[in-house]
């Protein structure tokens, strides 16, 4: 007794395999833009003031501005993920939004009422540099292919734990990332590099093509100024045109700030109680 070929098998188990591939297996999505939201913790800024810096966020993110941004790019859709920060003395970066993608309102308002609900840590010590280093780290677990890479730091003030910002800045900026900054300048008159911190950004942190930079000044600026640096960071446009920071570019503040410029209001970095967990 002869039996057929089983060769006409091989088209219908091929496909019956790649419905049921595994999400490693399948081709990631395209995405105009991977945004990582990296945001200061540090126990210099009170809880006010963190509170208010994210609800600036969770409202941007409810905002038909952005959603109308995330619809005028070329595919529509971008990935985006919610960091927080602080020291490096233990390492502190907690992921409290993982990679999602949004393509519609109603995944825009889906991401921000999991950031509202998300709790705020804090932790002490600022180490700008270890946030760039995670935040870059980051592109790598991202199941998408992006067009462009975003880093976007917020923060109240210097570099003063873990590697130099510049040399951070530069592995991001040669690898294709561009990295803007909202740094927070309130009125406090016991923290001297408030009146320079917009300067500090500009020469030390932001880099890449297109870069740029929006100073919070007073506590009302932090919804309007949250949304509109999001807006400007999906359409991928500086309104100056841009600014290209070539790696090993010499800036021209002192970015060389050390570990004993402690700007924090802080325990040690190892007591109690003083640090949050380091996530990826």
């Amino acid at each position: 007794m002869r039996y057929p070929s089983a060769s006409w098998l091989l088209p219908v188990l091929v496909a019956g395999l790649l419905s049921v591939a595994p999400a490693w297996q399948r081709a990631p999505d395209e995405v105009d833009l991977a945004l990582v939201l990296a945001v200061d913790i540090s126990l210099s800024m009170d809880p006010g003031e963190q509170a208010l810096q994210r609800q600036g966020y969770v409202e941007a993110f409810r905002s038909g501005m952005v959603h109308q941004a995330i619809r005028n790019g070329m595919l529509g859709r971008i990935a985006v993920t919610y960091v927080e920060w602080a020291g490096a003395h233990p390492p502190i970066q907690s992921i409290v939004v993982p990679w999602t993608v949004l393509d519609s309102p109603a995944d825009g308002l889906a991401f921000a009422e999991r950031l509202a609900g998300a709790p705020i840590r804090r932790g002490a010590g600022t180490s700008i540099s270890e946030a760039i280093d995670f935040s870059l780290a980051l592109f790598s677990f991202g199941p998408f292919l992006p067009a462009r890479r975003v880093i976007d730091i917020s923060g109240d003030g210097l570099n003063n734990q873990g590697p130099l910002v510049t040399e951070s800045r530069d592995r991001a900026v040669a690898r294709g990332v561009t990295i803007n900054g909202l740094p927070i300048m309130l009125s406090r008159p016991e923290r001297r590099e408030d009146t320079t911190l917009d300067v500090y950004y500009r020469d030390c942190v932001i880099g890449g093509v297109n870069a740029f930079m929006v100073p919070v000044r007073e506590r009302a600026q932090f919804l309007t100024e949250t949304r509109n640096k999001i807006v400007r960071e999906i359409a991928g446009m500086s309104e100056t045109g841009g600014l290209i920071r070539p790696a090993g570019s010499a800036p021209k503040t002192d970015c060389d700030t050390s570990e004993s410029l402690w700007d924090d209001i802080a325990p040690a970095p190892h007591a109690p109680g003083s640090t949050v967990g380091h996530e990826l």
